[in-house]
């Protein structure tokens, strides 16, 4: 069952799906990549002129830190499609009525990050707690998660 403490690890990934990271250093622009982002783009998410969008020694901080929350997000939404890139990459990219009809990359261009976060962890959180009530349910009867499938 999840409870409120199994979840508080469940907000990072279990690893880097999507390559984001080299030697244990964050590369922001493996994001702006991953979802296509124009540098007007990158400085509209991150709240910062245009100008000063960069991704070298000297990124701003705000961009640095709003890329790592979105490279979270999408790096949970990767785990949820098992790693695999082409999934996510198709999830991002297509238009979802849960999100009024805009794809999850849109939301981020348009600076809704921050209602896709929650509508991704809570989506995560509703998965996990539907996956522990089947489990229970077929624990219940006798079989094992693994062997129901």
């Amino acid at each position: 069952m999840n409870t409120p403490r199994t979840m508080l690890f469940k907000t990072v990934p279990e690893r880097d799906y999507l390559q984001f990271w080299s030697h244990d250093t964050f590369e922001p622009q493996r994001v702006v990549r991953f979802l296509e982002l124009t540098k007007a783009d990158v400085a509209k998410v991150a709240n910062v002129s245009s100008t000063s969008v960069r991704f070298d020694q000297k990124i701003p901080k705000d961009v640095l830190d709003r890329f790592l929350e979105i490279a979270n997000v999408c790096g949970l939404v990767a785990q949820f499609f098992n790693g695999d890139v082409v999934k996510t990459t198709l999830w991002f990219r297509t238009k979802n009525p849960l999100l009024g009809n805009l794809s999850p990359r849109d939301m981020i261009r348009y600076g809704r990050y921050e209602k896709l976060r929650r509508f991704v962890m809570e989506a995560l959180e509703e998965n996990a707690a539907a996956n522990s009530a089947s489990g229970a349910e077929e624990l219940n009867r006798g079989a094992s998660p693994a062997t129901a499938q």
